[in-house]
């Protein structure tokens, strides 16, 4: 079977323990996570080949990354060694009626230098049928951006599925340019896209009428969501799907779940999962991704059951430390089929 590539930045994360706040605590939780890694992550879980591309420092944090990665079966073949720092960020759960913090600590990390022409796509893209971004990677610096372009690119002439995840971080943006001027000519090169209820609004200036995030309660209307899908597909013609996920956020530890798939046609929903003890939802969009991405791959021709994985996988995320989703494909068909008991496995 043919690879999926991912292309980004993984990161240490030092979390804080149970829900102590950055003034409180004397430790921390050090694992690793990024956007791109995490889904590479979840496939490999899933049994798909993949490979994560990145730059990485030659020490002894990135050597124990690398070890992490092939832990799970993500193939690190294509990693370019070089740069001075592995980015880090610290992160502060919150809880009840106190939101999550993050804090970044990247700036001139080891991908943030990255040059064109360090990576060789064609090599990267000989065996692959996929190939994952996201709008963090661009955010770090212009020449990311770049070489984020020259995958895209590689990756279109060979006929290669190109997907990416908007994931707007407006605090990465700092270069000089915004998202705006960068991303559109990125997306253009995508087959798949997805974004949340705020990304497509924030990137492009694309909205349903009448919504406000901060507001949703715990419920979101898929349906409202139908003209985003629409406008986005007029604006980037290539891309043959549009996925929005819909999260309808309760309190810090109590939210809802769901998504839309619009295949130009027809919108798909997702069921909702209400998710009433949230463990860790960092990483949660990523999980979507991944679920999605396999689903694509598995079930062709079966739109409504790949967003149905996605949205079960991403809901068996939450209840999982760390950036990782470490579930398995019985585990999120078992939710899919509606047990969600959590009974002991014996």
């Amino acid at each position: 079977m043919k690879k999926v590539i991912t292309f980004g930045e993984i990161m240490l994360r030092l979390a804080t323990p149970e829900y102590l706040r950055f003034g409180q605590t004397t430790q921390y939780n050090a694992t690793f996570g990024g956007g791109e890694a995490n889904v590479a992550v979840s496939l490999s879980n899933y049994g798909l080949p993949t490979e994560f591309v990145t730059r990485m420092p030659d020490n002894d944090i990135a050597k124990a990354c690398l070890g992490e990665l092939s832990r799970y079966g993500v193939g690190t073949k294509h990693i370019v060694k070089g740069g001075e720092r592995l980015g880090i960020y610290f992160l502060e759960t919150g809880a009840v009626a106190r939101a999550s913090k993050v804090v970044y600590d990247r700036a001139h990390s080891a991908i943030s230098t990255i040059q064109s022409g360090m990576i060789d796509w064609k090599s990267v893209f000989a065996d692959a049928q996929w190939f994952h971004w996201t709008g963090i990677t661009p955010a770090l610096s212009e020449d990311a951006a770049i070489v984020c372009l020259e995958a895209i690119k590689a990756a279109n002439e060979l006929g290669i599925t190109v997907s990416c995840d908007l994931n707007f971080r407006k605090n990465l943006w700092k270069y000089g340019k915004k998202a705006s001027e960068v991303m559109p000519e990125l997306v253009a090169g995508c087959d798949v896209i997805l974004g949340n209820e705020e990304d497509a609004e924030m990137v492009f200036g694309i909205k349903p009428e009448g919504f406000d995030v901060t507001a949703t309660h715990g419920g979101v209307d898929g349906a409202e969501f139908r003209s985003v899908c629409s406008q986005m597909m007029e604006r980037f013609p290539r891309a043959k799907k549009v996925i929005v996920t819909l999260r309808g956020s309760i309190n810090a530890n109590h939210n809802t779940w769901r998504g839309v798939l619009y295949d130009g046609k027809t919108l798909f929903e997702s069921p909702s999962y209400d998710i009433t003890h949230i463990v860790d939802r960092v990483g949660g969009g990523d999980s979507f991704m991944g679920g999605l991405i396999y689903g694509l791959i598995s079930f062709v021709g079966d739109d409504q059951k790949a967003l149905n994985f996605a949205v079960a996988a991403s809901c068996l995320k939450h209840t999982i430390y760390g950036d990782f989703n470490l579930v398995t494909v019985d585990e999120v068909e078992k939710l899919m089929g509606g047990d969600a008991s959590g009974r002991v496995n014996r």
